[in-house]
């Protein structure tokens, strides 16, 4: 199974609010191993755009700490699979809890 994985990121580790990252921390994962990496600047935050944009880029799955209910309406309409309630670690730890189905998630860390 292959997986573009995508995680907001600020000062090393996932952004709570994924709209106010540095850059997104994007990983290709084939049969739950990580293939390749790379690290890329979003474009300006607008509503809307990031879910369009992380599709573009070929994008299924992002974890992401808060995210307000438009926005996982849109990530859903774009064939992105919103993992909602993510802890702030670091990029690659999260994936390889993700893909080995460790993940902890906790509350929707959003209020809007």
């Amino acid at each position: 199974m292959e997986q573009r994985i995508a995680i907001p990121v600020v000062n090393g580790l996932l952004s709570a609010h994924f709209g106010h990252c540095q850059f997104f921390f994007i990983a290709d994962v084939v049969d739950g191993e990580i293939k390749q990496t790379k690290e890329v600047s979003p474009p300006p935050h607008e509503p809307g755009v990031i879910p369009r944009w992380l599709s573009q880029e070929g994008v299924n799955v992002v974890l992401v700490g808060g995210i307000g209910q438009k926005a996982v309406d849109l990530f859903v309409q774009f064939g992105v699979q919103p993992v909602i309630g993510v802890s702030e670690k670091q990029p690659l730890e999260l994936i390889n809890d993700f893909v080995s189905d460790k993940l902890v998630v906790g509350a929707n860390q959003c209020s809007h």
